[in-house]
């Protein structure tokens, strides 16, 4: 090796080491504040002064942790949705409508079933308006119910009691039948409305249910006598036709015939044929057209209310229940051709005498499912049976959940829904107990504890009409002289009476234009633009890049804990030498002076030459003194001659 080499690798041998093989973490760090590209790191080891120094670790410290900030919110934001609106000018197709009766069954009709209830409900009536009167008519009448035989008394007036409250009797209350007081016992549930304000007054009416051990009871109490009266008369109502099979029903209620007097459709003639029946528990029939029977849906070439669908519908007031409606009209749903038609809930109600029009507007939205947004596409990941022959909906799902805890509670279904597999409507005769039942569960709906609001989850795509309703007078009173006499001479097979404009209503519905409006979303983020945004905010803070990033892994993630791991494998190594090497024997008596035989030649302290005479330490070399050079005492050739005032005399 050339002398220059040995003095480089001498002077590398004592220099100490850095780098990723450094052995201390101080050092590591040093090495890496030195040479990483961040800017912040290396001021930190080359400002001078404590105070710069101090004030670019807290520069470093915020940056670093605004990057965190920042990636964790465009984490966090990963799964966001960018909405886009496009609208499309194109042939439509016409949506189904759905048109009922108000008035579900024929009164006169069903009025044999009834009369009972009706007979009740008049007298209930009486009391509830002439309470206020003499004592003696409340005793006459009292006596007038207690002196009658137990078949004549009021059945459905002692099953679900009408009671009148007063605000300063507390748990009393005045029976309608007897006019006693009674004593209320349970929960007493006031049906008004929490948003407007409510007059109270000091009477309230309302009605008791119990459950069949009269144990667990209810009152459910009004803010009007007639809401209260209406309420009773639903529940009985449902009760009796609940027992009532379906064709004496669909019997009982309008035909499409007499339903529909003129029918028009994109200029077409059109009539009953083109209607598919649709029987509803609380509408009775209701008839759909352009329902997609056939797999034939209608469309529409151009907008405007001649292109549309026209009817004239026949609504027979004199057929009406006084006590279960209280408006004149018929029901109209626009729907999607595989959607079931909720009239009870979205239905748009229209007047007789009067020409409705409903211009109409489509939307049709698409949202994403997961992990996005909480819709669903089918519905076949919603853990609720879907009781309606229909696509899946936010509604379809709620009353199916709701009939289905009406099943499992009460044993029985609601008759205002269809019924669930393998269930009965409920009627008091086989389930004494559904309209306490029924009452309870309706409330715990409404208050959202029985579940389904949680479970039930919106569709992922749908299409929404918005309609734009607007009203006019019709037959006007110039037309009505020759219009009305028309329309009874062509009724006159399925009506056998003069038509007058109470009874009939007009219909019309149609695009006002035929731009199509569609709301998309889409994901917002991808990958490629996470990656981007991570990379911009490195940059933008500490000036790194993704080659820094691994540095920093390898740095902070593999040689800070290789040196850990190091120091704590050396530390074991020599723990366990420790546990393997063998014991220290043990040492010898040192031998006394006496008994040193080097030194018996007297009791003195050893001197210089007794202490030659020691033994030597075991092991050990003495270092011995060099022989002397005896020729530096020879007189060497250049002093042979020796001079003349040094030589002896002679003899």
């Amino acid at each position: 090796m050339a002398p220059g080499e040995k003095i480089k690798a001498k002077i590398k041998k004592n220099l100490p080491v850095t780098g990723p093989q450094a052995p201390t973490i101080k050092e590591l760090m040093r090495w890496y504040c030195l040479n990483t590209n961040t800017h912040g790191c290396r001021r930190i080891v080359v400002s001078r002064g404590r105070l710069r120094r101090l004030l670019w670790i807290g520069f470093t410290l915020t940056a670093v942790a605004l990057i965190f900030w920042q990636c964790a919110l465009l984490v966090f934001s990963f799964y966001t949705v960018s909405v886009s609106i496009k609208v499309h000018f194109q042939k439509l197709d016409f949506p189904a409508v759905t048109i009922c009766n108000i008035n579900p069954y024929k009164y006169s009709v069903v009025r044999p079933l009834l009369a009972d209830l009706e007979q009740e409900t008049r007298e209930a009536m009486k009391s509830l308006y002439g309470f206020s009167e003499i004592k003696s008519r409340k005793r006459r009448e009292a006596e007038s119910w207690s002196s009658a035989s137990d078949d004549t008394r009021p059945k459905f007036l002692r099953l679900v009691p009408l009671l009148v409250f007063d605000h300063e009797e507390k748990d009393t209350a005045r029976d309608f039948v007897t006019g006693q007081k009674r004593k209320v016992s349970g929960s007493i549930i006031h049906k008004a409305s929490n948003v407007m304000q409510v007059h109270e007054s000091k009477q309230v009416v309302g009605f008791q249910l119990c459950a069949n051990d009269t144990s667990s009871c209810a009152t459910y109490t009004f803010s009007s006598g007639v809401n209260a009266i209406q309420e009773w008369y639903k529940l009985h109502y449902m009760n009796i036709m609940a027992q009532v099979p379906l064709e004496k029903k669909i019997n009982m209620s309008y035909s499409a015939e007499e339903l529909l007097v003129t029918c028009f459709f994109d200029g077409v003639s059109c009539d009953a044929r083109n209607f598919t029946l649709f029987h509803h528990p609380m509408h009775g029939n209701c008839y759909t057209f352009n329902s997609g029977d056939n797999a034939t849906v209608l469309s529409t070439s151009m907008g405007g209310s001649e292109y549309g669908l026209q009817v004239i519908l026949y609504i027979n007031e004199e057929e009406y229940n006084p006590f279960l409606v209280s408006s004149t009209g018929a029901k109209v749903i626009i729907h999607r051709q595989d959607e079931y038609p909720f009239i009870e809930d979205v239905g748009t109600e229209i007047e007789t005498a009067m020409a409705t029009s409903m211009g109409m507007h489509l939307t049709e939205s698409f949202k994403l499912s997961e992990p996005y947004s909480q819709c669903t596409e089918d519905g076949s990941d919603v853990p609720v049976s879907n009781i309606y022959k229909a696509a899946y909906s936010l509604q379809i799902c709620l009353h199916s959940c709701f009939q289905a805890k009406m099943v499992e509670k009460c044993g029985c279904a609601q008759y205002s829904q269809p019924l669930p597999p393998a269930a009965n409507y409920c009627n008091y005769q086989q389930h004494p107990n559904w309209m306490y039942c029924y009452y309870q569960l309706h409330q715990a709906f409404v208050q959202e504890e029985l579940g389904c609001q949680s479970v039930c989850r919106e569709a992922c795509s749908f299409k929404e009409w918005t309609l734009t309703t607007s009203l006019a007078q019709w037959p006007s009173v110039v037309s009505e002289k020759w219009l009305l006499p028309v329309l009874t001479w062509d009724q006159s097979r399925q009506i056998n009476k003069k038509l007058n404009k109470t009874d009939l209503a007009k219909l019309l519905i149609f695009y006002k234009d035929l731009n199509q409006r569609s709301i998309m979303e889409n994901p917002a983020n991808s990958i490629e633009m996470l990656l981007s945004n991570f990379g911009g905010q490195l940059g933008l803070w500490m000036s790194c890049s993704v080659v820094c990033v691994i540095e920093i892994i390898e740095v902070f993630f593999i040689d800070f804990f290789s040196i850990i791991a190091r120091r704590q494998w050396q530390k074991a190594k020599e723990w366990w030498a420790l546990r393997q090497a063998p014991p220290c024997p043990e040492a010898p008596p040192s031998p006394r002076g006496q008994d040193n035989p080097a030194l018996n030649v007297d009791d003195d302290l050893p001197t210089f030459t007794s202490a030659l005479r020691l033994p030597p330490a075991p092991g050990a070399q003495v270092p011995g003194t060099p022989p002397p050079r005896y020729n530096t005492l020879r007189l060497e050739r250049a002093f042979s001659t020796q001079l003349s005032d040094t030589q002896l005399p002679g003899p």
